[in-house]
């Protein structure tokens, strides 16, 4: 049976999927804001979003198993491992001053 409305989960993978600009802002925000937790799985969802984390871990020879223990609200990814997931989401880390 079709559900007349989208679970949240669902309708943010697939606004992050739709709209790359849309990925890099909702993360931008999920850092400045966030707990690493929360940046963990804003991180998994746009994993999600671009094909899967098995996906995500073939294109950065990263172990699956370990890049869902990595993306989760637990996971404390190595700096080499960050940037090797942001270049999978087509994304890269920038730092600017605060404001």
């Amino acid at each position: 049976m079709n559900k007349p409305y989208a679970e949240h989960e669902d309708a943010t993978v697939n606004s992050l999927r739709n709209d790359p600009g849309f990925a890099a802002e909702y993360l931008s925000a999920v850092l400045e804001d966030g707990e690493p937790g929360e940046v963990m799985l804003a991180l998994r969802r746009v994993s999600e979003a671009n094909g899967g984390i098995y996906h995500v871990a073939t294109n950065t020879e990263l172990n699956a198993k370990t890049l869902y223990r990595t993306l989760s609200p637990k996971g404390n990814p190595e700096l080499k491992s960050l940037m090797a997931i942001l270049s999978a989401l087509n994304l890269k880390l920038a730092i600017v001053p605060k404001q």
